[in-house]
């Protein structure tokens, strides 16, 4: 599969999935280019000063009110805070690799919740959660408003569609999914698992690199952010 991507962590990106989608002059003309609706999704809250603000502007075949009603689905074993079901023991604490599920699950239904600490609704703390998943997502999407996410693949090879393009996921590579973006998974290799760190603080940074050096750890040119896709597809 021919992905297409533009490098950098937290940079400016600007692509098209068809020349022309995006107006030169404007953000939210009244007539979009190519009959297409204006929206933009919010990083931060609109009173962010301006360098701590992060936003972006889509231009979408229709506007995310046509999406229809969303479905609550089962937890499963997927938690948030507070995380006050099981107290903390202080032992040190190790578990066997989960196993692959024997009957059909996808990405979300396979998630389980492993630990966690803050609150959610302060803008705190985060949850480590694992997936183990057999099937595609399909015609499925999911929508996370609670924190960012952070997807450390251990076996298997996912193919994720975000609103904002695909990307292809394999071990020793990770992936960010920020909050508020409506994604799918599905599997390109056989059955997946992995890890998941879920932020609820601020947005995820590159770390500072102090006295390991210029050179130490992760490169913002490192990271690649995928270029535009479309899916002109309505399914109930």
């Amino acid at each position: 599969m021919d992905l297409r991507y533009q490098s950098g962590f937290g940079n400016y990106f600007t692509t098209e999935a068809r020349p022309g989608a995006v107006p030169e002059v404007m953000n939210n003309p009244q007539r979009g280019p190519l009959g297409l609706y204006a929206e933009q999704i919010n990083g931060q809250a609109f009173t962010a000063l301006p360098h701590e603000n992060v936003r972006t502007w889509f231009y979408r075949i229709l506007p995310s009110v046509k999406h229809g009603r969303y479905e609550r689905i089962d937890s499963g074993l997927i938690r948030s805070t507070p995380f006050a079901e099981v107290d903390t023991p202080p032992d040190q604490l190790r578990w066997d690799p989960f196993p692959i599920p024997s009957k059909p699950t996808d990405f979300i239904q396979g998630l389980i919740t492993i630990a966690g600490n803050g609150d959610l609704g302060a803008r705190t703390g985060n949850a480590i959660h694992l997936y183990l998943c057999n099937t595609s997502m399909g015609d499925r999407a999911f929508y996370n408003a609670d924190g960012d996410l952070l997807i450390v693949p251990q076996q298997g090879k996912l193919l994720i569609s975000t609103e904002m393009g695909r990307l292809s996921l394999e071990p020793q590579e990770i992936a960010v999914i920020p909050r508020g973006i409506k994604f799918k998974v599905d599997l390109d290799n056989g059955p997946a698992r992995g890890y998941i760190c879920e932020n609820f603080g601020e947005h995820f940074q590159l770390p500072y690199r102090g006295p390991i050096g210029a050179n130490g750890l992760a490169n913002t040119r490192d990271f690649l952010t995928p270029e535009a896709w479309f899916e002109d597809s309505a399914r109930a």
